[in-house]
């Protein structure tokens, strides 16, 4: 039974609910036991934060082994833990059968599993991978063997990331999972044993910004000012408002996917990927100069690769007076105008390309704001017509 008031000294079932609860404040730190498994339990200190951990007794002195903060491991998972702890000291002096592979530390093993894995991948996954692996994984993990890293470990290496660089460690984990996964295949560790399954990430705050119609028309009057001057990078802008598409997808463009009235990608981000276009877009297009075998509708001077648009880009927005405004954010304004269009949510996630339709559900809240303008609308048109005020 669960203790109605949880003090110092008592026994409960530690599980999510249990973790939950409201604590009764101490002056000094206390334990909750578990009344199943004997040596699991959960550590009270005064500033209010929890603790699992399980007692072991090794050579025999008592010691206890932390399995990570009540918000970062669940209650089933500490447990689990808990009780694989307790196995590996129970086992301890019996004879054990040999293991045909010693797992490496992650430093050797990186190498491994970057030949193995890497060219898989695209080229701006790679790019992107190797600078989590150099820059986030290998200074922390890099003289750790694989088999000693349990969930304790990575949630504090998570604890590290909680100051402003959150975003950092919810592009890493993904990386040192499939590493993990990838260590699992090759038996350096035990099947199921990845810890950092089920490991919560950063709650990510989604960055949404739609530019209302005098910033179009500011942006507009800036483009028509540039564009002697930059030509390429005023195309591709005005493409990107047109068309929703990413960046990439515009600015990165080769000639033999334009197919007009639509663009043919063998590519993006979700694989390959047909952009339709409006007649603006077409004539955007047929407006733009193609010179002799150009392989890149947007080259750079040498024509071997793409223009950079990220400098100009910059000092352009400071040009616009939209200093926070980002050139993703022409994406979500580009939904924007198609949701107050009466566009149905899946056929904008259609036209920008998304392959799961919760990617799309993020406008649903602009949808249900342009109802409830047309019901206001209907409705101040009926207390008109009886007469009434609004």
């Amino acid at each position: 039974m669960v203790p109605k008031r949880l003090l110092p000294g008592n026994r409960a079932y530690l599980d999510g609910n249990l973790a939950r609860r409201k604590f009764s404040p101490a002056a000094s730190e206390y334990v909750i036991w578990d009344t199943e498994l004997a040596g699991f339990g959960l550590r009270v200190r005064p500033s209010g934060n929890r603790y699992w951990f399980v007692r072991l007794r090794r050579r025999g002195r008592h010691c206890r082994v932390s399995l990570g903060k009540v918000e970062d491991v669940d209650a089933l998972t500490a447990r689990g833990e808990a009780r694989k702890r307790l196995a590996e000291v129970a086992l301890e002096g019996l004879p054990q059968r040999v293991t045909t592979k010693i797992a490496p530390v992650v430093d050797d093993y990186a190498e491994e599993f970057w030949t193995d894995c890497a060219r898989h991948w695209k080229e701006s996954t790679q790019k992107r991978n190797r600078n989590v692996l150099v820059a986030d994984i290998l200074p922390h993990f890099g003289k750790m063997r694989l088999d000693l890293i349990g969930r304790a470990e990575i949630a504090r290496w998570r604890d590290d990331y909680a100051n402003g660089r959150e975003s950092r460690y919810n592009r890493s984990v993904p990386v040192l999972s499939a590493m993990f996964k990838y260590a699992e295949q090759l038996g350096y560790i035990r099947k199921g044993s990845n810890p950092c399954r089920g490991m919560p990430g950063f709650r990510k705050i989604k960055k949404e910004r739609f530019l209302s119609p005098q910033e179009f028309y500011h942006i507009a009057r800036q483009l028509d000012a540039e564009e002697a001057k930059y030509p390429g990078h005023v195309t591709i802008v005005r493409l990107l408002i047109f068309t929703g598409a990413r960046v990439s997808e515009i600015r990165d463009l080769e000639w033999d996917w334009v197919q007009l009235p639509r663009l043919l990608l063998p590519d993006s981000k979700t694989g390959a990927k047909t952009i339709w276009l409006g007649s603006q877009a077409v004539r955007i297009f047929q407006s733009i100069e193609r010179a002799d075998d150009a392989r890149f509708v947007f080259p750079n001077r040498t024509g071997e690769r793409p223009m950079s648009l990220s400098p100009w880009w910059e000092a352009f927005r400071r040009r616009c007076a939209l200093p926070d405004l980002r050139i993703h954010d022409l994406r979500h304004s580009f939904a924007s105008v198609a949701v107050r269009e009466r566009v149905a949510l899946a056929t904008i996630g259609r036209l920008l390309g998304h392959v799961l339709p919760e990617t799309t559900a993020r406008y649903a809240h602009l949808a249900d704001e342009t109802i409830a303008e047309a019901a206001q609308r209907v409705s101040g048109g009926l207390a008109g017509n009886l007469g009434l005020s609004e």
